[in-house]
């Protein structure tokens, strides 16, 4: 089986603090993403959303599990799903570059399908579940920064 991959990108008018903040809050998430619920299962390192934290989102029927794996302070927020879906091996990176038009946001994921056959499907309607992400934490940062001048 083949690996899956995504990589999506918006720019938020915004510093790129800003948008690492709303990724760090998974509170903020049900705010600006489709997910509909947050909850902290474990806190990291140092406490609350730190290295190795998990949460659990939840969207509909659906349950995701995520462990954080990298925090870069205002450049790049990692994931990897623990269970939820019926696909393995995902991880997330979103990388954030603050230019003079504000921050690009590159959301990229790659997996692998539990099942064989069903990889473009996941990659497909996760695609679409990820731009409606990365288009909601731009949008929110951006009314964020705005709302600040």
């Amino acid at each position: 089986m083949g690996t899956q991959h995504i990589d999506v990108s918006a720019t938020a008018a915004a510093p790129a603090a800003d948008v690492y903040a709303l990724l760090r809050d998974g509170a903020t998430w049900p705010e600006w993403s489709p997910i509909e619920s947050f909850e902290l299962e474990s806190p990291g390192d140092g406490g609350g959303e730190g290295l190795g934290a998990v949460r659990v989102f939840r969207t509909g029927r659906i349950a995701s599990r995520e462990r954080i794996v990298e925090l870069v302070p205002d450049r790049r927020f990692s994931y990897v799903l623990i269970s939820g879906l019926a696909i393995k091996d995902y991880r997330a990176d979103i990388d954030l570059a603050e230019g003079t038009n504000g921050t690009t946001i590159r959301w990229r994921s790659s997996f692998r399908a539990k099942v064989p056959g069903t990889g473009w499907l996941y990659r497909r309607t996760l695609t679409g579940f990820i731009r409606k992400c990365v288009d909601g934490v731009a949008a929110r940062a951006t009314a964020g920064a705005a709302g600040a001048r």
